[in-house]
């Protein structure tokens, strides 16, 4: 009952459940104690109000956020609880004394401060926003950003400036009850003192010395540094901060280009999601600023995803632009028609190519670049379930996409019917969850099957805890849980989390990477994903969300995986490992690996799931798997093959553009210079 209440009010546990439901009937609760009248009462309705509200903010509720739209945000909740205190002094027969009139002055003159204070608080925000945002990119020594106002001025500015009431509500209602006008009058001054001050402290920083430079100022510098650094290959991203995990796939690539790298990001929610890098990031939200932006150094612009703001460098013809997508799949997306607005296609193997002919969009053949995939160098190769382990089977399915097709994921129609019969396999194996991170954003039915087998995987995983056949190394799961705290105190001090961040104009000034300190959490990043699975036992189920461990660090504790159509399929066939895809839309076995090339070395599972034990079987035994020459040979052709490295292929394919745009550009060149003559001649 209490799940399904949570999920249907979409807050995040039992207590904020809680505290919503507090905070809503808290009011009702004042209206009545104030129309009694009860001090005491009011007096409890007020602390539950207020400790509710907080709490709810604290943590970033939803329920918070859906207030603020049916005309029940912040302000007016306090506004409300003000003028419920002023009924209750009316109702104690107050209502011709000091205190009545002294607590309706200052809450008047308390609102009338909210006025100036959250403007100050709007203009201090927009002067500071920059037009373009940076990391990694010198702008200190050109131009001067001056420091941000301290956090606590601006973090939660409103609910701050709001809950200085507190002084004026409790003098009051101490006055109310002990019948005497002090304690008003110094609540009163309190607040109001305290009002003037915060307004007054946020003025100083809304002109002068304490404001960024202009856009001008700041474009002329990032051109400068531009000029300077002379970057020759671009990813240029644009997408919502949910797609952030498509750009961050292509970091590390672009540490090891040969040329030199720089990112181009357009929204400023993705740069705020970027990961870690060392290659230097302008995020550009003004499609002009961009457009005026001198990146005429540029040779080759790489594009992770097909959007519409593609199209402000794709009007730039001195660079060769590229589509390498973010995974490679048999899905309509990865043969999409627009992709014919680029001078080239790059594909992970020869797969790429045939479905691109196939689907005859108008890429041609010529166009279209065979470079491996270099984000799947970190997975390792099966060698079989290590002696006196029991198999880890990964469950992994795709999201529910935009158009409703009962094909883009198993976790509908098949997900409870996977997880049921991998929890009760007998011999045993162990089950690892890990769903995309879209799941239910679009679909109710997807997010309530997925909150359906996250509940199955914890129950049985509660269940295993208590079956003597499965015992942990206390000890050593001891020390991977101590090793997990001390590595992630490491990584927070190097990454500097919890402390005064700054705004973005600061994080623009000193946004420059420590190498050395990015390579150590690299390093400790590498500890944890080790001390993690250690500290959770080779036997125990698990569900994984978020960005930790990672989908391939769980590839690699996995010894087979089922999923949907998607680039996760193909990104485990890397591994060699057993694998099966789900035919959700029930197209039947030879239709099913007839329109998708990555499942043709799978098992095939139907929505009941009952073929799954032919999966089981081949991992058990390694010699009798009878799909094992298959995905050898599925491998090389999705992905390409394994020498030269894909690094190496996908440096090459960089430096074969560079040289093409190079020639093109010098053949504008000599043809404007010949026309130039012919001019000057015929004159």
């Amino acid at each position: 009952m209490i799940t399904r209440a949570i999920r249907v009010a979409r807050v995040g546990s039992a207590a904020e459940l809680a505290a919503a439901a507090l905070m809503i009937l808290g009011f009702p609760a004042l209206m009545l104690a104030a129309l009694v009248p009860s001090v005491p009462a009011f007096t409890a309705a007020a602390a539950v109000t207020y400790l509710a509200d907080h709490y709810l903010h604290r943590k970033g509720s939803y329920l918070i956020n859906r207030l603020s739209k049916v005309r029940a945000g912040l302000s007016i909740r306090f506004l409300i609880r003000q003028l419920l205190l002023v009924l209750l002094l009316a109702r104690l027969d107050l209502a011709d004394g000091l205190v009545f009139y002294g607590a309706v002055a200052c809450f008047i003159a308390f609102y009338g401060l909210q006025a100036p204070h959250g403007a100050l608080v709007t203009l201090i925000r927009n002067r500071r926003r920059m037009p373009v945002a940076t990391r990694n990119v010198d702008l200190k020594s050109r131009i001067r950003i001056p420091d941000a106002p301290p956090r606590r001025l601006l973090n939660r500015s409103a609910e701050k400036m709001l809950h200085l009431d507190l002084a004026a509500v409790i003098g009051v209602l101490v006055s109310a009850a002990m019948e005497e006008t002090l304690a008003a009058f110094v609540g009163i001054g309190v607040t109001i003192a305290l009002g003037t001050l915060y307004v007054v402290a946020l003025m100083p920083y809304v002109r002068g010395s304490k404001i960024p430079p202009n856009a001008e100022t700041v474009l002329a510098a990032v051109d400068d540094w531009l000029a300077g650094y002379r970057p020759e290959t671009v990813l240029y991203f644009s997408g919502s901060k949910d797609s952030a995990y498509q750009v961050n796939m292509w970091l590390e690539t672009m540490e090891q280009l040969d040329s030199k790298p720089l990112i181009i990001l357009r929204e400023r929610a993705i740069l705020n999601n970027l990961a870690p890098t060392t290659v230097p990031v302008i995020c550009v939200p003004g499609g002009v600023h961009l457009m005026n932006m001198d990146l005429t150094n540029v040779r080759v612009a790489l594009y992770a995803a097909n959007v519409g703001k593609n199209i402000h460098l794709l009007r730039v013809p001195t660079m060769k632009h590229v589509f390498i997508g973010h995974g490679d799949s048999d899905k309509l997306a990865s043969v999409n028609p627009f992709s014919k607005v680029y001078d080239e296609v790059w594909t992970a193997g020869r797969a790429g190519r045939d479905r691109y002919a196939i689907a005859d969009v108008g890429v041609r053949d010529d166009d279209i670049a065979e470079v491996g995939r270099p984000q799947l160098a970190p997975i390792q190769t099966w060698q079989g379930v290590p002696e006196g382990r029991i198999p880890t089977v990964l469950y992994a399915p795709t999201w529910e996409g935009w158009d409703g097709d009962p094909g883009n994921t198993s976790i509908v129609l098949a997900g409870e019917n996977i997880v049921k019969k991998l929890v009760k396999a007998d011999p045993p194996v162990r089950v690892l969850y890990k769903p995309h991170p879209f799941t239910g954003t679009v679909s109710k039915e997807a997010g309530a099957a997925h909150a359906r087998i996250t509940a199955l995987v914890e129950k049985a995983g509660a269940e295993r805890a208590g079956d003597p056949r499965f015992t942990a190394d206390t000890a050593a799961r001891t020390q991977a849980k101590a090793d997990l705290v001390r590595i992630e105190a490491r990584i927070a001090e190097l990454s500097g989390r919890g402390g005064d961040k700054g705004d973005e104009a600061e994080a623009t000034r000193d946004g420059v990477v420590d190498v050395a300190r990015h390579e150590e959490i690299a390093r400790l990043r590498a500890e944890w994903n080790d001390a993690y699975w250690r500290s959770v036992g080779t036997f125990e189920h698990r569900v994984i969300t978020g960005a930790e461990p990672r989908l391939y660090d769980c590839f690699n504790v996995s010894d087979a995986m089922v999923s949907d159509i998607s680039s996760v399929v193909s990104d485990f066939i890397a591994s060699g490992k057993p694998y099966a895809v789900t035919d959700s839309a029930e197209l039947g076995v030879e239709e099913f690996k007839r329109q998708n090339t990555a499942v043709r070395a799978a098992t095939i599972l139907s929505n009941s799931a009952a073929e799954l034990g032919d999966l089981l079987d081949a991992v058990r035994d390694l010699a009798g798997d009878p799909l094992a020459e298959d995905r050898k040979e599925l491998k090389q052709y999705l992905l390409g093959p394994d020498e030269p490295k894909s690094i190496e292929q996908f440096n090459t394919a960089v430096a074969n553009l560079a040289l093409k745009a190079e020639a093109r550009n010098v053949g504008q060149e000599s043809r404007a210079a010949a026309g130039a003559a012919e001019a000057t001649t015929k004159a």
